[in-house]
């Protein structure tokens, strides 16, 4: 089974005050940090991001944007957008503002994650929908969402029946479960 690795790294990140996709953390990017996490457990990894940050990546990465009809419309588009640029059976998803994910947490998500539409993460009542392995299966609906104006993730995972997996099993510690899965939103979050 062929997999994916999909970094999403095209936010406005107005909260954080620059992309969060080039914060820093320990010396390295956030997008650095998530393909990072993926690169290990995947066969390929795009980075689905804006048109405006395109040329700051490295050559050497697989850089796109939204597909052209779904341009600048959120998590949605971003995950079809790679579906469409890179063929595989499942795709691994990250989203590029959780520096503390590793390979280690990344190859127990997709070890645990069955044969449905969409597996993602869940911590106590918190979801992270952009934690999550999408099918292949997953393409049309995608598309058909997006055509009908239904950019929100939860909506669709809903629709989808997406399974979720406790977040605290795929750690190894899961006393320290909140630190990998946070999302950074503004600088001050970055204390471990």
């Amino acid at each position: 089974m062929k997999t994916a690795g999909v970094v999403l790294a095209g936010g406005r990140s107005v909260r954080f005050g620059s992309p969060k996709a080039f914060g820093i953390h320990q010396g390295r990017y956030f997008y650095e940090r998530a393909v990072d996490a993926l690169a290990p457990v995947c066969d390929a990894v795009v980075i689905v991001t804006r048109e405006a940050l395109k040329e700051r990546f490295p050559d050497h990465l697989s850089v796109i944007t939204d597909h052209a009809d779904y341009q600048g419309l959120g998590p949605l588009a971003g995950i079809y957008s790679a579906m469409c640029a890179v063929q595989a059976d499942r795709y691994a998803v990250l989203p590029c503002d959780m520096p503390f994910m590793t390979s280690d947490v990344t190859a127990r998500l997709l070890e645990a994650a069955g044969g449905q539409n969409v597996c993602a993460v869940r911590l106590g009542e918190r979801k992270h929908p952009l934690v999550s392995i999408w099918s292949r299966a997953m393409l049309e609906p995608l598309r058909k969402a997006l055509d009908g104006g239904r950019y929100r993730v939860l909506e669709l995972l809903e629709q989808a029946d997406a399974e979720w997996l406790d977040g605290s099993t795929l750690v190894p510690d899961a006393g320290d479960a909140e630190r990998f899965f946070r999302n950074v939103n503004s600088p001050d979050q970055m204390k471990a």
